[in-house]
């Protein structure tokens, strides 16, 4: 294995489509929070689910529920940036309590603190200095907007650690990533099929 800043890595204050990656860090939340937990991406074991909601320039990649090691297979048309989350954390009000968006921010940062281990391993190279890759929602957000019926979950504040590639070349990729908090393990492969 080669450890190296990445031609595919995006740079963790460049934009992306018009939009900061601490934006797409809301939308990554959006798009997970859109579906019932049996329908989920971020459930999904084997990947079947991965084309699920995905629009535009930008192709979400699911990390997984608590700790959890995860192997899927997606395929992902070309052209497409990728956007995921090493570790990352969401804070919204319980239904019968109330939070200030203040608290939901604070608690959001406090939830990811300092990662022990971040990692993402793009065809056998290591990509660096990821702790550079914090990413938190511009303020506070409904992470249910996209959910008919939703009865709310504002203020929601995330915050985490994110990384989006460029578009990767058509064929085969092996793509692993994920980090290590106190409370908190993630460890995700993809193997992604770019057509």
């Amino acid at each position: 294995m080669n450890a190296c800043a990445g031609p595919a890595l995006v740079l963790p204050d460049a934009s992306v489509a018009g939009l900061s990656q601490g934006e797409w860090s809301q939308r990554w939340w959006e798009w997970a929070s859109a579906f019932p937990h049996e329908e989920s991406p971020v459930a999904d074991r084997t990947g079947a689910r991965c084309a699920a909601g995905q629009e535009g320039q930008v192709w979400f990649l699911a990390g997984a529920f608590g700790s959890s090691l995860v192997n899927r297979r997606c395929t992902v048309p070309r052209g497409k940036y990728l956007f995921f989350p090493l570790v990352n954390a969401i804070v919204h009000p319980a239904r019968e309590s109330s939070l200030s968006c203040a608290d939901a921010i604070r608690m959001a940062s406090d939830m990811v603190g300092d990662p022990i281990l971040l990692v993402t391993e793009l065809d056998d190279e290591l990509l660096e200095d990821l702790n550079r890759h914090r990413q938190q929602s511009p303020g506070c957000f409904d992470p249910g907007a996209r959910v008919a019926g939703n009865p709310g979950l504002y203020p929601a504040a995330s915050d985490g650690y994110y990384v989006m590639l460029r578009p990767l070349a058509p064929g085969r990729h092996t793509l692993r990533f994920g980090g290590l908090l106190q409370d908190v393990a993630q460890a995700i492969s993809y193997e992604l099929l770019v057509e």
